[in-house]
């Protein structure tokens, strides 16, 4: 979570935004993304300037030629405003939605970032509040990708409440669980198919690079099939895409599969069977009109509840053998409809249902106060499914109020990981604990109930009280006591 001064300079661009007539908060978002990435741009740009002048080899791919240099921020931001305006309108914003651009000189073949820039639009109001967000936004030094998650994680969360269709942003340090605990392998194909600003594919990449950079930069095939081949996403809001498509090319993706689709309206056998690694957080909008959903999903459980269609889209969309980690709303766990039902039958008779892991509902705020948890599940469509882990999250490093001020030595997510990853001493654990396993039978018989409360045991310590009899005894002393007090409060009146 972001704190201290970065929060305050956060807040200063906002309000500069805000006074100078940017009142949308997404247009905001977006206009100082594209701020950010044009200084982003120049500081890689300065970092291999550096490499070559210590290294004395050539320039190794810059981001900008030598008739573009005054297109650099560090070059600009000292201009008069006037100037500074016209540079950044008619040159510099053409220059950044051109990047990536392949093909013909409309466009046609760029990658995904090209094409979601098409339609982006430089939107800052005046000279003099386009001057003074370059001045603040100098300030913060972006080569720090925790920084960079900051930034986003706080102007995501200036959009009001939850957003038109359910959607709410998945705090970082629970998308970097759900990443730790599926351990994305080079030869994975990650799909987020509800992908907004891509925070699971960029944990993803991250994950990738530190723990297998030696395998996806091998030779020039590796490291196009990471570029490339890797990241999937798919989000109905153009704004999203936009954003989120920088943000991968900020976080060193160049080229990943981000484009608009309406993941439960449209059906596209291209996708069927296409990915081994699912990691989303999808919207609960709670229902959708059976005319506007794709009739295969209907087919396997006859729902209007979106997180229902969507674990049905997974599924569908999933490999063999593909693994998937899922935020979910509670209901999904004991809800009793024929659907609700219908499809917690089929993850743990049909597929492989590993883990259950029941978050508080403080997670999401000052989003939302509703009540999760994150599903672990292999797609194997022949069961599997012999134990289920269940983990009761009581803290994740956060207080649980709207403020969720930063509370490091209260957060369940360190033990939860290493739990997961030493399966083995899970087997003796008691129903008290935070971590159980639980046999299929015992969830079958329990009409396929995942909600951990249905398996947890409390226990409760006998408390001892004295008998009525001593208690009025001790009311009568102090009793008398107190009229002893007023007497002599009497005396001395």
């Amino acid at each position: 979570m972001i704190t201290g001064e970065l929060k305050s300079q956060v807040n200063s661009i906002w309000n500069t935004m805000w006074s100078g007539g940017v009142s949308n908060p997404l247009t905001v978002i977006e206009q100082l993304t594209y701020l950010l990435f044009i200084k982003r741009l120049d500081e890689i740009h300065t970092l291999k300037e550096r490499k070559a002048a210590r290294t004395a080899a050539p320039l190794e791919e810059p981001v900008f030629d030598a008739s573009q240099d005054h297109l650099r921020w560090s070059r600009f931001k000292e201009l008069a405003p006037e100037l500074m305006f016209n540079t950044i309108r008619d040159e510099v914003f053409p220059f950044i939605k051109s990047l990536g651009q392949k093909g013909d000189a409309d466009g046609e073949g760029g990658s995904t970032y090209t094409n979601h820039m098409k339609d982006a639009l430089f939107l800052m109001p005046t000279p003099r509040v386009l001057a003074n967000v370059v001045d603040q936004l100098d300030g913060i030094d972006m080569s720090d990708a925790d920084t960079k998650g900051d930034l986003y994680e706080h102007m995501l969360g200036k959009i009001a409440s939850a957003g038109q269709n359910g959607q709410f942003r998945t705090p970082r340090h629970i998308i970097k669980l759900m990443v730790e605990m599926t351990a994305p392998m080079p030869k994975d194909v990650i799909c987020d198919p509800a992908c907004g600003t891509a925070g699971f594919l960029i944990a993803a990449s991250e994950y990738l690079r530190e723990h297998h950079s030696g395998e996806i930069y091998r030779d020039e095939a590796s490291r196009r099939r990471f570029n490339e081949g890797t990241f999937h996403g798919y989000d109905f809001d153009s704004t999203m895409l936009r954003i989120g498509s920088m943000n991968m090319l900020l976080h060193g993706v160049e080229n990943p599969d981000i484009r608009y689709k309406d993941s439960l309206a449209q059906t596209d056998e291209n996708d069927a069977e296409k990915y081994s690694l699912i990691l989303a957080n999808p919207p609960f909008a709670g229902s959708l009109d059976y005319e506007s959903t794709a009739k295969d999903l209907l087919q396997i459980v006859k729902t209007k509840k979106t997180e229902l269609l969507f674990l049905t889209l997974f599924l569908r969309m999933l490999k063999t053998g593909g693994r998937a980690a899922v935020i979910v709303p509670d209901g999904v766990l004991f809800g009793s409809s024929n659907a609700h039902k219908a499809l917690r039958k089929i993850l743990v008779d049909d597929q492989k249902l590993e883990a259950v892991i029941s978050m508080p509902s403080g997670v999401f705020k000052p989003y939302a106060g509703v009540s999760t948890a994150i599903l672990f599940f292999t797609k194997t469509n022949s069961g599997g499914t012999d134990r289920v882990w269940f983990y009761d999250m009581q803290a994740d490093g956060f207080s649980l109020d709207d403020r969720r001020t930063e509370q490091p030595d209260k957060s369940d997510l360190p033990d939860i990981l290493a739990r997961w990853q030493n399966q083995s001493s899970e087997m003796g654990r008691k129903r008290t604990d935070k971590s159980f396993l639980v046999p299929k039978s015992e969830i079958a018989d329990n009409d396929y109930d995942l909600s951990i409360s249905r398996y947890k045991e409390v226990e409760y310590e006998v408390v001892e009280h004295d008998s009525p009899q001593v208690v009025l005894e001790r009311l009568a002393k102090l009793e008398k006591e107190i009229a002893k007090g007023r007497k002599d409060l009497e005396g001395m009146l």
